[in-house]
């Protein structure tokens, strides 16, 4: 039985190739530099208000509370995205925090189906923060136990 190899490296004809084609649906994909979502956000909402206004029957317009209820609905929303962004923002500065307080401190890290211990010796400040240990770095969310020092 004969084994065939497969070839998994690229030419440069055939990278430049894939580029061009990526280059070209995305070019086909983007319409007047919009990039299509699959959810309405707030500039969309507004965008319907003003076009059922705009296109309401003269004779039967739109009812102030029908009008007073969307504008609350956008209220909300607005609110909403806020409050998800300053969780988001408050989130990050507890990680950051949880990852500065384990420095100088021995910590025992999960790396799967083994684990490693040692001192932190820095942490990250980010979204995700990580801390070093042994000269590596790894997740916080990796910390399995904190050994007082």
């Amino acid at each position: 039985m004969e084994t065939t190899m497969l070839n998994t490296t690229m030419s440069s004809a055939e990278k430049f190739a894939v580029d061009n084609a990526v280059n070209n649906y995305n070019k086909q994909v983007n319409v007047n530099g919009r990039v299509p979502s699959q959810q309405l956000g707030k500039d969309d909402f507004l965008k319907l208000l003003i076009t059922q206004l705009s296109n309401q029957d003269p004779t039967s317009p739109m009812e102030d509370t029908q009008f007073i209820a969307q504008m609350a609905q956008f209220s909300s929303l607005e609110q909403m995205k806020n409050m998800n962004e300053s969780f988001n923002k408050m989130s990050a500065m507890i990680n950051s925090s949880q990852a500065a307080s384990v420095l100088g401190h021995n910590v025992e890290i999960d790396l799967g189906d083994t684990t490693t211990s040692g001192m932190v010796e820095a942490s990250t400040m980010s979204d995700n923060p990580q801390v070093m240990v042994n000269g590596v770095y790894y997740d916080l969310n990796r910390i399995k136990a904190v050994y007082g020092n």
